[in-house]
């Protein structure tokens, strides 16, 4: 015989149930960070001295970064940072810093910068768009739209 389970194991069962699945739900907006990159502590800066320290010794020292400069190795990037990611939402950079170290013609240290995110912008690299020459004309107007031009000539050919 069945037997029906009494009214307050199934009152348990419904506030367990409801309970895991706040808990589920809430944990799922835990917000997750990210670290992307190096960049050297100020105490490793503190040992590159301007005006003496070379190429060799700072790559010895800090070692050698993930981005050199474009045109010429004037200049070393070290490049960090943070991203949040908040639930389904695109991650966020929360935090950016850049050390700039530059080189003279001799390959010795003549500045060491530190930037911020706050010193940045956005700046586009490269851009690869394509305008769509069939923009507001649907596939069945371009199809019949090309009816009245064929010629007869060109398919007897």
């Amino acid at each position: 015989m069945y037997k029906r389970p009494d009214h307050i194991s199934m009152t348990r069962l419904i506030r367990a149930c409801v309970a895991v699945a706040a808990i589920a739900v809430l944990s799922a907006c835990v917000a997750q960070t990210r670290n992307h990159g190096y960049v050297p502590s100020e105490a490793e800066l503190d040992q590159v001295t301007v005006g003496t320290d070379t190429v060799q010794t700072v790559a010895s020292s800090i070692g050698r970064p993930s981005a050199e400069g474009v045109l010429d190795a004037t200049g070393w990037y070290y490049v960090r940072s943070q991203f949040q990611t908040l639930g389904a939402f695109a991650p966020k950079e929360i935090d950016r810093q850049v050390v700039a170290i530059s080189f003279d013609a001799n390959g010795v240290v003549s500045n060491v910068e530190r930037f911020g995110l706050s010193d940045g912008r956005v700046v586009a690299l490269s851009r690869r768009v394509t305008t769509a020459n069939t923009r507001g004309v649907t596939f069945l107007q371009q199809l019949f739209g090309n009816l009245g031009r064929i010629d007869t000539s060109s398919l007897l050919q």
